[in-house]
């Protein structure tokens, strides 16, 4: 009888788990993105009441033991939930792109120096650290296989750094046949005109902070099918997110910083709370904790969605 009772308890804890334990669940239930070409990008990346609100990874979701803009952090992220992937594109000294945040390698690298200094077999024999400092066995990755292990896994943000072409991007992107799951980032409206200008079909990631800057946009020639709004690194008007969300923008929210300090200090259902102001996809730091709030507001609103499998 004891048996039956034992097996009977285990199914349950299996059912508890796999629905969440309550808004504060601690698992996640681990998907995919299903996304294999532009027209699945441009449909899954269009504001709709029912939109499936997104988790992006800032420089891939950095912790312990797995250093920013390696694939290897990139892989574990991804364990966990469907997620967007911001990562940093810089230029070696012979014309590579590589993922790199700094200028300098010395806080991300067991090298020292400029990183335009130095050549890709050069940095090629570098290992990562983690943002503690220490030492892993990772190395500095090429765009061109960050790209190839993305493929049918992730959607990528890609902040090019300054002193990198976007023509050298958008060619390796094609290079790689990478546009369905990747977009640009820009920070002004010439950028964003610039890359619409020579990569018409990819998307775009646009600082818009008020509705000026989206008729800006649009003067510019970008129109509303082609972008992502970056409204900032704090929570923008309603009249904001209304505006876009009409105009089909989903709206990119930057809790890194400011919003993930408030919160470690009055909880982390602040996430799952600017979700429900208007936020759609929260660019954070802290993508554990900010992807169990989204998992359980997907829950609580019943939002499913075809591209996540």
């Amino acid at each position: 009888m004891k048996r039956y009772f034992n097996l009977a308890y285990f199914l349950f804890l299996i059912l508890f788990v796999s629905c969440g334990g309550g808004r504060s669940g601690t698992l996640f239930q681990v998907k995919h993105f299903n996304i294999h070409n532009l027209d699945d990008l441009y449909h899954f990346l269009t504001y709709r009441d029912d939109r499936y609100p997104l988790i992006s990874a800032h420089r891939g979701g950095p912790e312990s033991g797995y250093p920013e803009n390696a694939i290897e952090t990139f892989s574990n992220s991804t364990s966990r939930q469907a997620i967007i992937i911001e990562c940093d594109i810089a230029m070696t000294k012979d014309s590579v792109l590589v993922l790199m945040h700094d200028d300098k390698l010395d806080r991300t690298t067991t090298g020292k120096g400029l990183l335009q200094s130095f050549t890709l077999p050069e940095l090629k024999k570098l290992y990562l650290k983690d943002n503690a400092g220490k030492q892993t066995e990772f190395r500095i990755p090429l765009l061109d296989e960050v790209l190839q292990w993305g493929k049918g896994r992730v959607i990528f943000t890609l902040d090019v750094k300054r002193g990198v072409p976007f023509s050298r991007v958008i060619e390796v992107i094609r290079r790689n046949n990478a546009p369905f799951c990747s977009v640009i980032i820009t920070y002004n409206a010439n950028q964003a005109a610039e890359v619409h200008r020579l990569a018409p079909d990819l998307l775009i990631s646009a600082s818009i902070h008020t509705t000026d800057d989206l008729e800006r946009l649009n003067e510019y020639g970008v129109p509303d099918n082609r972008l992502l709004a970056f409204v900032g690194t704090s929570e923008p008007e309603p009249q904001v997110y209304k505006r876009l969300h009409d105009h089909g923008i989903l709206c990119i929210l930057g809790t890194l910083g400011n919003l993930d300090n408030q919160a470690i200090r009055r909880g982390d259902e602040l996430y799952y709370d600017m979700i429900g102001r208007g936020a759609d996809i929260l660019s954070t730091d802290r993508p554990v904790e900010a992807g169990k709030q989204l998992q359980q507001y997907r829950r609580d609103k019943k939002i499913r969605n075809d591209y996540v499998q």
